[in-house]
């Protein structure tokens, strides 16, 4: 496959964190993607033991569709040591004092002895220049902040997670600098994926990827292509010499730019490229449904078909909807002289007459929303109720957790979503089986 708007000579380096459904999905297609000579896939493992279940799998990535498992093989494995950086730094400091007793004491002895070093610079860790994140949403940004010793102002971080909030709490509690902090993707993924086993996934309903970049606070216009005046959120074709020219002696932007071309590639992933005030628009798309669908069936340990079974769970839909539609109405409006992600699309709105409330975001066509994922994906199980299962936490303070704090910022009762996410909170604190009979 040709690999567009790469610049020539250029080596690329792409880490993936997550090695869940998602994480994997896009793992492998970005290995059947890439040429391994050019570029390097590095894929960041949890834990030894993550590690070890690879070493089992042959570090053979599967990933299935409709009964046909296609095999990659072209990357890297490292395991996620930043979290422990201080301990391995520490345990080197051990290594390197006793290494140096050893020496002193060879040397009082009167022994012959040859000077012992510890070699700790090749255990550190390379500077990320691209790192794709596909982790829960609860888990982003402390796994982030682990990460910082590698992360620079050049670096990209594409965050594939669900719900929203999460960029905002990193721009809050972890680059406050705007100078000093990497370039980000955001990005609104709807594919059907679950794992059944680790390094073997099933690709079970295709979707599609929208992804933007996060506006500049360095100035640059990534948009420049979309002409002032248009609406923002129509199909237009966005440049990659707006990020830089592949001859730009400027390396500050060199990896956002190959890691827009190597998304843009990824063909059979459905991924697009869009101004980010039209990703926005689909996050929160998919944050009513993420809210809709992941309570609902995790409450009724269900397929998401099941839920097109019952009137009453398509009550629950709609009043969702509608509260979501009434808060992302009055974000707007008080984004009119404020802005948001896209201060430039926000202007070019309000110059051309365009409604500043996106169509997209209405009670009715949210609701189409919720429909159309639902039929899709109609034979899977949720993330949520996987996590139910599992004892694990959700991601529901992130889905309906951030549509409540958005109705609370504007004085708006959003009584079914708080409820949706108080079961939700104690359905994971009481499991329903808590109750035996003898």
């Amino acid at each position: 496959m040709s690999q567009r708007g790469f610049p020539r000579a250029s080596i690329c380096v792409f880490h993936v964190l997550g090695l869940g459904p998602i994480g994997s999905l896009v793992s492998h297609h970005l290995c059947k993607t890439l040429d391994a000579t050019k570029h390097d896939i590095v894929l960041i493992h949890k834990n030894a033991q993550q590690l070890k279940k690879a070493n089992l799998a042959r570090n053979v990535l599967k990933v299935e569709r409709e009964g046909v498992v296609e095999s990659s093989t072209a990357f890297r494995s490292e395991i996620f040591e930043a979290a422990t950086q201080h301990r391995y730094e520490q345990r080197q400091a051990k290594l390197h004092a006793r290494a140096t007793r050893k020496s002193e004491n060879k040397r009082a002895a009167g022994l012959k002895s040859k000077e012992i070093e510890v070699d700790t610079a090749q255990h550190t860790p390379l500077p990320i220049e691209s790192l794709i994140v596909a982790l829960k949403a609860y888990t982003v940004v402390d796994a982030v902040r682990a990460l910082l010793p590698r992360l620079t102002p050049d670096s990209t971080i594409v965050l594939l997670h669900n719900g929203m909030g999460v960029y905002e709490r990193l721009v809050h509690d972890v680059f406050r600098n705007p100078d000093q902090r990497p370039h980000f993707i955001v990005a609104s993924n709807d594919h059907g994926a679950w794992n059944k086993d680790y390094f073997h996934t099933i690709h079970a309903g295709v979707g599609s990827i929208t992804f933007g970049i996060v506006t500049d606070p360095r100035g640059r216009d990534f948009e420049a292509s979309v002409a002032e005046g248009e609406d923002p959120e129509q199909e237009r074709s966005l440049s990659l010499d707006d990020i830089m020219s592949p001859q730009d002696d400027d390396s500050t932007y060199r990896p956002l730019r190959n890691t827009v071309a190597v998304l843009s590639n990824l063909t059979r992933l459905n991924t697009t490229w869009r101004p980010i005030s039209h990703v926005e628009t689909a996050m929160k798309r998919k944050l009513v449904v993420n809210t809709v669908v992941n309570p609902l069936t995790a409450l009724l340990g269900c397929r998401n078909g099941d839920l097109l079974e019952s009137e009453e769970s398509m009550k629950i839909m709609k009043r969702v909807c509608f509260e979501a539609a009434e808060a992302f109405a009055r974000q707007a409006q008080a984004q009119q002289e404020g802005g948001s992600w896209s201060d430039r699309a926000n202007r070019a709105r309000i110059r051309s007459g365009f409604s500043r409330v996106s169509p997209a975001l209405s009670a009715h066509a949210l609701e189409e929303e919720c429909l159309r994922v639902i039929r899709i994906n109609a034979g899977n199980t949720s993330s949520m109720l996987s996590d139910v299962r599992s004892g694990s936490y959700t991601e529901i303070d992130y889905m309906a957790g951030y549509l409540m704090g958005l109705g609370r910022s504007f004085k708006l009762p959003m009584s079914t979503t708080t409820t949706l996410l108080n079961l939700i909170k104690l359905r994971t604190t009481i499991p329903l089986d808590r109750l035996t009979y003898k």
